[in-house]
């Protein structure tokens, strides 16, 4: 875990999602991905402000069949999961303010 976000990989998915106690938001990233650098240090802050969610980021290189299996064909993309369900989703790198309102929204939704 780095700066309060969990490092994720196939093999730790499931089980960190499933079992996670409280919502996940999952960010898929690449290392060539510009955008997911500019995301990277407001995921970090959120990280750190909240806990009431768990931050988590998975490579799409490293783990091209978690992205196959829930359809990411654009990064960044941040995947909310809320008792191992996908609650909603986030394309695109956008201000604090804005992906947390997204992310505030996914879980209060009924």
């Amino acid at each position: 875990m780095a700066n309060g976000i969990t490092d994720l990989s196939t093999a730790t998915f499931d089980e960190a999602v499933n079992g996670a106690g409280k919502p996940v938001v999952v960010d898929f990233w690449a290392e060539w991905c510009g955008p997911c650098k500019k995301i990277a240090p407001i995921l970090e802050e959120i990280a750190g402000e909240r806990d009431d969610v768990t931050i988590a980021k998975i490579n799409v290189d490293d783990n091209p069949d978690i992205a196959m299996k829930f359809n990411v064909m654009s990064i960044p993309t941040m995947i909310v999961f809320n008792e191992g369900e996908v609650a909603g989703r986030v394309t695109g790198a956008l201000s604090k303010g804005a992906l947390l309102q997204e992310i505030d929204g996914f879980l209060t939704s009924p």
